[in-house]
């Protein structure tokens, strides 16, 4: 998970969100890792991830390193994006697998912020329903 600084917005209109997916879908390749499930919200995204070719951490600092520059450049600002280093726990079986998982698609539904978790755009749900 990474969270904005003082928990302000990292993606507050459409650009912003498809920016971060297409970065993810860059590093993706080029770190091999495999992503098994997100969901971008205003102030924090989540995601599930297991490591390929480099170190969890290396991908994370392609990630953000690419989004921060993109964000500060676009919106004329300086400075940090995110608070902290990303917040990361490992998922070493399928039960607790499947609890992040359910987790991280349904957060936007438990926030408020949907109904309906197959009309939030920013998560990778409907790829499984579909």
């Amino acid at each position: 998970m990474i969270r904005g600084i003082n928990q302000q917005n990292i993606f507050s209109v459409d650009e912003d969100y498809e920016k971060f997916i297409a970065i993810l879908a860059k590093y993706h390749q080029k770190s091999e890792y495999e992503i098994y499930a997100y969901c971008l919200m205003g102030n924090h995204a989540h995601l599930l991830i297991k490591e390929g070719k480099e170190t969890l951490s290396h991908a994370m600092k392609r990630i953000g390193t690419s989004y921060i520059s993109w964000y500060n450049w676009q919106y004329n600002r300086k400075g940090h994006l995110f608070q902290d280093r990303y917040k990361s726990e490992p998922v070493e079986d399928d039960v607790y697998f499947l609890t992040v998982l359910r987790y991280i698609h349904q957060n936007p539904q438990k926030v408020g912020l949907t109904k309906d978790m197959a009309s939030y755009k920013w998560s990778s749900y409907n790829e499984y329903i579909n």
